[in-house]
């Protein structure tokens, strides 16, 4: 059932985009035209699920239940985020922000399935690869450069995710209550993690999956124990964080469990016997998901541990530093004053007072106990210099809540009708006016990220609003005026340059990440640094090519400057942890002079300078 829901997803979603793509649109940042037809697919999407709940209700046509949900929540997706973003090719954020990096990275695993680091030449991934291998495959499939296949394959990839999603929701609880959870959480996850799509997928498949984690370990059941080691073990090859938590709650999960079985079993006879087989039981099947979830892991964690084990070198990576002011305070949606703070409040209410009768409750209780845990850790971590990045649950802990606030609203309704008569068709209508009015708030809510794809420059050096592009404008010819004087693929040259959106569209290796925060400890980013200002001191044109020659690391034969008054100037990144912002940047110049040598060869695009080495 699940891979029939994949492929339905899948299928909707690419032909949603294809259509959508066929129509010239005006820009999303000035003209409603393209929010007015957001909300009327959504209403549409949402339409199609009522459907669904009738036909559940009344017992008619119930093989239809199934693809109907399927097709409501995959349509739901791919209209809310394809819609607003029909007139760009660029995905939220465009090519700024983190986007940058995701964008490379998918651009080096679309130019090889090969298992690489986004910039560095020769080393391992050390961020999960996952989700950016099989965006690379989808890339090369439809033959799309990678930083134009992000687009949709952050989409496909989230349609197919709620719809696998809403599949579990189905199995495992009464239809109508399924797909109104569904709903909830993929409008939850899409309004406050879409930008990162494949931590947003992991919520929408992982809230349901968090229900069979708790029967595996309560039940022992054998394909409930494989589905949550297969799931833990996806999710650490697509984001370490979730995985992390996910892996918290299923050990609380068994503690918990422990725990129960050790109050209930009070017949001092069977006593110490009873607890030992029950407690061994329940610590087999917690082995058994980690030992599944291992391997599958290990398909992309493999290489950069055997380099660790190895004892390579590393130095320089800042991944956890850093705080953001929503990081040191406890994200607690179910206060705010708005229709989603009134569905978590109620979600909350229900976790604490469900728990002890409802297996739902009990595990997304004891998950949402995780979270909080873990961002009080991560709080208490700064104290140490680091963080656990905690701040990245707020999505999973609102959508925890928002599925937990579908299931309390549900048991008001059913007091409610016993109390004051028939009122199904009231309810049902408040239930679909507000998941309505909570599913087109959302392009306001991602306004800003909205507005960068269409402010960004892409890979064809054109501005999707129509507006004068950036200097990134200049770009496609850089790479043609590359490839025609190094006579060698992308793939064979380093550049070195901080302009990081030329990475993010050309595979080529860059010799220098964005920030350390997003660079590979083995790269040793500060070392890297360390040796371009050295190299920017050079005291002539040989002294300089001699340094590049003795350099630990494969050197640049390629440099993409910008130009300024006292030479060539590039920006490197310092991490000042724990100040926010976390990213110091200053200027490094190159001198003119280093460059005037046969060696090298230099061309001028506007304000940049590319220089190729022979």
């Amino acid at each position: 059932m699940l891979i029939a829901a994949g492929a339905v997803a899948a299928i909707v979603s690419a032909v949603g985009l294809k259509v959508i793509k066929s129509v010239h649109w005006p820009a999303f940042p000035s003209s409603n035209v393209s929010y007015a037809l957001t909300t009327a697919g959504q209403v549409v999407a949402i339409a199609i699920l009522l459907l669904a709940v009738v036909l559940h209700r009344t017992g008619r046509y119930p093989k239809a239940v199934n693809p109907l949900a399927w097709l409501g929540i995959s349509g739901f997706t791919t209209v809310t985020l394809g819609m607003p973003l029909g007139a760009t090719k660029l995905y939220l954020w465009g090519i700024s922000v983190d986007q940058q990096f995701r964008t490379e990275y998918l651009t080096r695993l679309t130019d090889s399935w090969h298992l690489q680091d986004m910039t560095y030449k020769g080393l391992p991934p050390y961020y999960p690869a996952g989700w950016f291998w099989l965006g690379g495959r989808y890339a090369s499939f439809t033959g799309q450069p990678g930083w134009e296949a992000f687009k949709p394959w952050s989409i496909i990839s989230l349609a197919v995710a709620a719809t696998i999603g809403m599949a579990l929701w189905i199995r495992m609880l009464r239809t109508d209550r399924a797909i109104a959870a569904g709903l909830a959480v993929t409008t939850l996850t899409i309004m406050q993690a879409g930008d990162e799509p494949y931590g947003a997928c992991l919520i929408l498949v992982g809230v349901p999956m968090l229900i069979v984690m708790l029967h595996g370990l309560r039940s022992g059941s054998i394909p409930a124990i494989v589905a949550s080691g297969l799931f833990l073990g996806v999710s650490a090859c697509f984001y370490t964080l979730f995985t992390g938590l996910f892996a918290m709650a299923a050990v609380l999960m068994a503690v918990y469990l422990a725990i129960q079985a050790w109050i209930s079993l009070s017949n001092k006879a069977i006593e110490n016997l009873g607890r030992k087989r029950q407690l061994t039981r329940i610590a087999l099947r917690l082995i058994g998901m980690a030992a599944v979830s291992g391997v599958l892991a290990l398909a992309v964690w493999a290489p950069y541990l055997w380099h660790r084990m190895r004892g390579s070198a590393s130095s320089g990576g800042t991944a956890e530093h850093y705080l953001p002011a929503r990081g040191s305070t406890l994200p607690l949606p179910m206060f705010h004053w708005s229709l989603v703070g009134a569905l978590t409040f109620v979600g909350f209410c229900w976790l604490i007072l469900r728990f002890r009768q409802r297996s739902v409750a009990l595990a997304l209780g004891i998950t949402l106990v995780a979270c909080y845990l873990f961002c009080i850790l991560s709080m208490v971590a700064t104290a140490g210099g680091s963080t656990l990045l905690a701040f990245r649950l707020e999505p999973l802990i609102i959508a925890i809540l928002g599925a937990a606030g579908v299931f309390g609203f549900a048991e008001l309704a059913v007091a409610a009708v016993a109390r004051a008569g028939d009122m199904r068709l009231l309810i049902g209508a408040l239930g679909a006016a507000a998941a309505i009015a909570v599913a087109q708030g959302i392009p306001a809510h991602l306004n800003d990220e909205i507005t960068l794809a269409y402010t960004d420059t892409d890979g064809y050096g054109v501005r999707a609003d129509d507006r004068e592009p950036g200097a990134e404008a200049y770009f496609p010819k850089i790479d043609r005026e590359i490839l025609m004087q190094t006579h060698r693929p992308r793939h064979e040259s380093v550049v070195l340059t901080t302009d990081g959106g030329f990475l993010s569209l050309y595979p080529y290796w860059g010799f220098q990440g964005i920030t350390s925060h997003y660079s590979n400890p083995l790269a040793q980013y500060d070392l890297r640094a360390a040796a371009i200002e050295r190299w920017s001191k050079a005291t002539s044109s040989q002294d300089l090519l001699h340094q590049l020659n003795v350099a630990r690391w494969t050197p640049p034969n390629v440099f993409l400057f910008r130009q300024s008054a006292d030479g060539y100037t590039m920006q490197l990144a310092k991490d000042v942890y724990p100040n926010d912002p976390n990213v110091k940047r200053y200027t490094v110049t190159f001198p003119t002079s280093l460059f005037d040598d046969p060696q090298f060869t230099k061309t001028t695009f506007g304000p940049f300078v590319l220089i190729v080495r022979k």
